[in-house]
């Protein structure tokens, strides 16, 4: 009997009493039990089976479920007479953080704290009888959405401490998807709160717990130890370039044609192939993401399903309002380029927007970049990589996710490019004022959760990504040197004869009794003063052919001046 194919499945015993589609990751439960790590933390993408997998793991290993042989017969796990005696001998708690998606510190430390207290819930029976004393049943009773942050830190670690003395056995402790409130956080500018609330519930529950067997924490980025797991030093962390658990989350290639054969489609697997493929764990290449297998298994058409099963706001929000050279680099990306960088896997939140190198990190660790080389540089003690987009799907997501934000002024802005090539500074004046107006409201213009403003790299990135429409006909590059110093943006022509280009920006600072006409002449000042048409005539570009404008800004106002040897005043 063929399976059914069901989408969004993640509590194991609903897909194996209902002969759901189901990829066996069984194996997953054997290799972690026999790495005795005593708590790890596995990150992958979303979507990638971490909630299925700890689903499974409760089922096998809770004392609930003891002498459901049922969901794992025929399953790689129950290959082994010694783990079938290990089923369902553990007291086990388990906790999801995925929905935790509050945009405040008060209301996410109230959904952290009702969901400990239905976790007590599910534990009333410990009430009963001698187990616990008057006291601690007191204090049991006094778990609440509003408790008071001692009690919320040690909450989970008293609750294994009830279970251990109920079944006579330490307790394994599962929490799934830890950094979704974490992200929640960043964006809407309460990380500190959270962080030293998560911190001190995070040391009592997996650091100073008598009463743990072993622990499990899923999720998407590895935050920097100095943040919340300050005093985990014992914690096993698995990313996405470590080899263990390579092919535990994921479908592996020949999984995924297994399941093409299954279902009477495998004509279609290089179709499918150069869609989905492309994902890399650890030294473990040629992996699929199983939302987007599942969903073509189910309608039998190529989609981006697994680019847009998310909002993916932080991503785009990152792109958006990041550096000059961040935009440059998700171009030559999107052109199919791979991207030489180095950083530390780790995610240190409070730097996404300063530094370039947690921007990629994230954007590994999330699925939308492949690590096509791995390797640690002793000198440097970081990583280096070679980046380049995951796949088809990733790729188009991203083509979307740009086009989105210059649609609403799509008219307008093939205006200015066209006022730009034609040298028409009135208009040019006319139509980048009309984008801003219509853009800047939702591009932040500098105001970010760590508190430091940047307008001029907001600036700078906007008008870089207005730009890169003309890659075609123009080689566009960003903060190079020539002359002496950094230019903002040249524009070198691929056709000989051709006009270039060079765009410096200055933010008008009106304390200082600057005016939007007096950052003009600053910034053109500064292309001759600079030389920054050096590199052009180097490469044999005629001086008169180098058009060259002055671009300041003043919140939603701008003004765009030229050269004056251009205007021939």
């Amino acid at each position: 009997m063929k399976r059914t194919v069901g989408i969004g499945h993640q509590d194991f015993e609903k897909i194996r009493t209902e002969n759901v589609f189901y990829v066996d990751k069984t194996a997953f439960v054997r290799e972690w039990w026999e790495n005795a790590d005593e708590v790890t933390l596995i990150t992958r993408p979303r979507r990638f089976g971490k909630t299925l997998n700890m689903s499974m793991l409760e089922k096998f290993f809770s004392v609930c479920y003891a002498g459901r042989e049922d969901l794992f017969q025929g399953l790689a796990v129950w290959e082994e007479e010694k783990y079938r005696k290990l089923q369902g001998n553990y007291p086990v708690i388990s906790l999801s953080f995925a929905n935790v998606k509050e945009n405040s510190f008060l209301q996410t430390r109230k959904k952290i704290c009702s969901m400990i207290k239905d976790l007590y819930n599910q534990h009333y029976f410990l009430l009963e009888g001698n187990v616990l004393n008057e006291n601690e049943k007191q204090d049991f009773r006094a778990i609440a959405a509003d408790m008071e942050d001692y009690q919320a830190s040690g909450s989970i670690r008293a609750l294994a401490g009830y279970l251990f003395r109920y079944y006579g056995k330490k307790v394994i402790i599962l929490l799934d998807e830890y950094d979704t409130p974490m992200q929640e956080a960043y964006v809407n500018g309460f990380w500190n709160e959270l962080v030293s609330f998560i911190r001190n519930m995070f040391n009592a529950t997996f650091k100073t717990n008598p009463y743990l067997e072993r622990a499990i924490m899923t999720g998407i980025t590895r935050v920097s130890k100095e943040s919340i797991f300050s005093d985990l030093n014992h914690l096993k962390v698995v990313t996405t370039t470590s080899e263990k658990y390579s092919d535990c989350f994921g479908f592996t290639e020949e999984e995924v044609f297994a399941a093409l054969d299954e279902y009477g489609l495998s004509e279609k697997k290089e179709e499918v192939k150069a869609w989905y493929d492309g994902f890399i764990f650890g030294k473990k290449k040629d992996i699929y993401n199983p939302w987007s297998i599942i969903n073509y298994l189910d309608v039998r058409k190529i989609g981006a399903y697994w680019a847009n099963s998310s909002s993916n706001s932080l991503v785009g929000k990152l792109i958006r309002e990041g550096s000059a050279e961040i935009k440059m680099v998700m171009e030559r990306l999107i052109q199919g380029e791979a991207f030489y960088t180095s950083f530390d896997e780790q995610i240190v939140f409070s730097q996404l927007d300063q530094d370039d190198s947690a921007v990629w990190s994230l954007f590994m660790t999330s699925g939308y970049l492949k690590p096509e080389y791995a390797e640690f540089n002793v000198e440097s003690g970081k990583m280096e990589y070679q980046l380049k987009l995951t796949n088809r799907e990733v790729y188009f997501m991203f083509q979307h996710m740009i086009e989105g934000w210059f649609g609403k002024c799509r008219e307008v802005h093939n205006a200015f490019l066209q006022a730009l090539l034609s040298h028409d500074l009135e208009g040019m004046n006319e139509y980048m004022n009309e984008i801003s107006d219509e853009l800047f409201s939702s591009f932040d213009t500098g105001k970010k959760p760590s508190g430091k403003v940047q307008p001029e790299r907001f600036y700078h990135g906007f008008v870089l990504g207005l730009m890169v429409e003309l890659r075609g006909r123009y080689s566009i590059s960003s903060n190079k040197e020539s002359g002496y110093g950094r230019y903002d943006i040249m524009m070198e022509p691929r056709e000989k004869g051709a006009d270039a280009y060079i765009i410096e920006f200055k933010v008008v600072h009106t304390k200082r009794g600057e005016t939007l006409e007096s950052a003009v002449q600053a910034a053109l000042k500064q292309i001759e003063e600079k030389k920054y048409d050096a590199e052009l005539c180097n490469r044999g570009v005629q001086k008169e052919k180098i058009q060259k404008y002055g671009f300041a800004f003043s919140g939603k106002h701008v003004m765009i001046g030229e050269a004056i040897e251009q205007t021939g005043k």
